[in-house]
């Protein structure tokens, strides 16, 4: 445990930020999870509405640093060529 004062204002801060960080990982999990099973379930239409969500997801993670910007580059030219 921490026992200066700035050290226990610091752990503080890390907690908040895994929170945040985590949430927002199972989030855009579940929302590329959504698009693959809709994929899979063949319905075009749906996908294409929901893969504006999943960029709109990535981006927003690589904006924030949760992932890197190659990575969000990579999974949405994969989760386009799904689609086709």
């Amino acid at each position: 445990m921490p026992i200066i004062k700035s050290a226990k204002k610091a752990l503080r801060q890390n907690i908040r930020r895994r929170k945040t960080n985590l949430k927002r990982k199972t989030e855009l999990k579940s929302v590329i999870k959504e698009y693959k099973k809709i994929v899979g379930a063949g319905d075009k239409e749906k996908a294409k509405e929901n893969l504006s969500q999943v960029y709109k997801k990535l981006d927003k993670a690589a904006k924030v640093n949760l992932i890197k910007k190659n990575k969000a580059a990579r999974l949405k030219s994969r989760l386009s060529k799904l689609l086709k």
